[in-house]
């Protein structure tokens, strides 16, 4: 059988019988893929410590088999593309991540690949790895944000203080105040409209908010998403990013 190389980022891991999993994993070839992966479980000298590469958010160097009449692919081999610093370790910043993967898993609904889409996950969770404190508050704002662009309904920026307020559903800021519920006031418009003019995390230090307003905006942004994406749902990780950035 054909193998193909390709990088991936691990979404999820579910256990499958007494020593395998399958795991969820946007790959960079294929885009999102679910690989039957056999003896990870087992603790020997082989399989010891590979489960540890196949949790959430982890990006890897993938030897991989693909077939695109099934469902399920098979791994022949997986390593560590990038040894992440502090996410694994950092509650702070581990929190950040799984914020982020929790929003890709909500919003990657079809396998197709989108190279420009899988480099910018990739480069912003080493972003995220080498990020200030300063920088990771204002980071899933920030990724929320940016992600929605390559979904097709990102937020157009032509915020004024005569176009104050941000419409979540037409994603576009307006210059009266929506009749629906989804919008934002001129004050998160405009924090809104900065966010999207970062070209580079570093930048985010920049944004100085406070406990209550990225609250707002991470619910706003949940919203936004929910009303662009079918069956999106509420996020479950959004209560513990809170807790944590409290």
């Amino acid at each position: 059988m054909v193998t193909h190389k390709t990088k991936g980022i691990v979404l999820r891991t579910v256990r499958y019988g007494e020593t395998s999993v399958i795991a969820a994993i946007y790959t960079e070839l294929f885009g999102l893929q679910s690989y039957l992966v056999n003896g990870v479980r087992v603790t020997s000298k082989k399989g010891s410590g590979k489960a540890n590469l196949l949790q959430p958010c982890a990006i890897l160097d993938l030897v991989v088999y693909h077939n695109e009449m099934k469902n399920l692919q098979r791994i022949k081999e997986f390593r560590w593309g990038y040894v992440y610093e502090s996410i694994f370790f950092n509650v702070f910043r581990n929190s950040v991540a799984l914020f982020m993967i929790e929003l890709l898993q909500r919003s990657l609904k079809q396998p197709e690949p989108n190279p420009s889409l899988f480099n910018f996950v990739e480069d912003a969770f080493i972003h995220l790895d080498k990020a200030s404190d300063a920088v990771s508050a204002n980071f899933p704002l920030y990724f929320a944000v940016s992600l929605s662009g390559f979904y097709g309904f990102r937020i157009t920026d032509r915020f004024t203080p005569a176009l104050a307020y941000l419409d979540l559903e037409e994603g576009k800021f307006s210059d009266t105040r929506p009749s629906h519920m989804h919008f934002l006031e001129e004050e998160n418009s405009r924090i809104v409209s900065d966010l999207l003019k970062v070209m580079q995390p570093s930048e985010l230090s920049q944004l100085k908010l406070n406990q209550e307003t990225r609250r707002v905006l991470l619910h706003a942004l949940e919203t936004f998403y929910a009303l662009h994406i079918e069956d999106f749902g509420k996020m479950k990780t959004l209560p513990v990013l809170e807790a944590v950035l409290s």
